[in-house]
Parts: C-alpha cells; sequence; structure tokens
C-alpha cells in the first residue's frame, strides 16, 4: 500500500507539472486589448519594437509616458510612437492615434503595457513611447518604421 501511494502521487505530479506551465504563460498570450487598438503590431514587429525600444534607451533617446510623448508630438518632434493596447480607460491616451495621423508620424499598438515598460528598462509599465532616430540603431529604427508605416489605419 506504501508503495502504490507512492508511485501515485509521483504519476500525478508529472501531469501537473505540465498544466502549472501552460496556465503561467497563457495570461501572457491572453491580454485583453482595447477597442480602438488599431493598427495593432504583429507578434514579429513588435519584438522588431521592443529589440528598437531597448536600443534607444542605451543611448536616452526616448519619450516615455502620455505627458512627454503628447509635449514633444506637440514641439514637433519625429520618431515612431508605440501604444499600449491594454491600458484602461482609453480616456488617458486616445488622443494620442489623432495627433499622430495630423502629424504624419508612424505609430502603432502592441499587446502589453508591462512588456512596453521592461524593454524601456522601467520597472513600471509604460502605456506610450516615443522612439527618435538616431544613428547608433538607424537600420533597426527605419526596418520598424516602414514596417509600422505600412500597416493598415483605422477609418
Amino acid at each position: 500500500m506504501g508503495k502504490t501511494k507512492k508511485v501515485a502521487p509521483e504519476a500525478e505530479e508529472a501531469p501537473e507539472a505540465a498544466p502549472e506551465a501552460a496556465p503561467e504563460a497563457a495570461p501572457e498570450l491572453k491580454v485583453t486589448l482595447n477597442p480602438i487598438c488599431t493598427p495593432l503590431a504583429s507578434r514579429k514587429l513588435s519584438k522588431k519594437l521592443y529589440k528598437c525600444v531597448k536600443k534607444a534607451v542605451k543611448v536616452k533617446n526616448i519619450r516615455r509616458g502620455v505627458k512627454e510623448v503628447q509635449k514633444f508630438i506637440n514641439k514637433g518632434e519625429k520618431g515612431i510612437v508605440v501604444l499600449a493596447g491594454d491600458t484602461l480607460p482609453i480616456d488617458v491616451y486616445c488622443h494620442l492615434p489623432v495627433m499622430c495621423e495630423d502629424r504624419n508620424l508612424p505609430y502603432a499598438y502592441i499587446p502589453s503595457k508591462t512588456d512596453l515598460g521592461s524593454s524601456a528598462g522601467s520597472k513600471r509599465p509604460t502605456c506610450v513611447i516615443l522612439i527618435k532616430p538616431h544613428a547608433d540603431y538607424q537600420e533597426a529604427y527605419d526596418e520598424c518604421e516602414q514596417e509600422v508605416s505600412s500597416l493598415p489605419k483605422p477609418l
């Protein structure tokens, strides 16, 4: 009886370990997005944008946060605007896509503000980042800008 009890928990532990790993990965993949998240970047483009943000942070060439990004868009600064798609309430940043379209700035939504904040080297989530062009990462920036510009815009 003791042997069967030892075997049964071991047999049960192995199948339980696999389902435990799946739910941890599922919340990252399942992110609730806002209804205004158009154009939403693909997974591949999101990774490129995260890498571009990391490179821009190294040379301190980004603007982060709604107030700062809005201020520099109004001043006429150029760059790629990256917005997080899971920001609530929407009213916090729903005016930024209109400002970007008025000034012909490329913008895209990515699924997670936590990932955006961590790629910017912050422990806090960030809902908006403006990536400015720089010579150190010009190739990555140009590639991201071209792909973001080619995304379909909302009507």
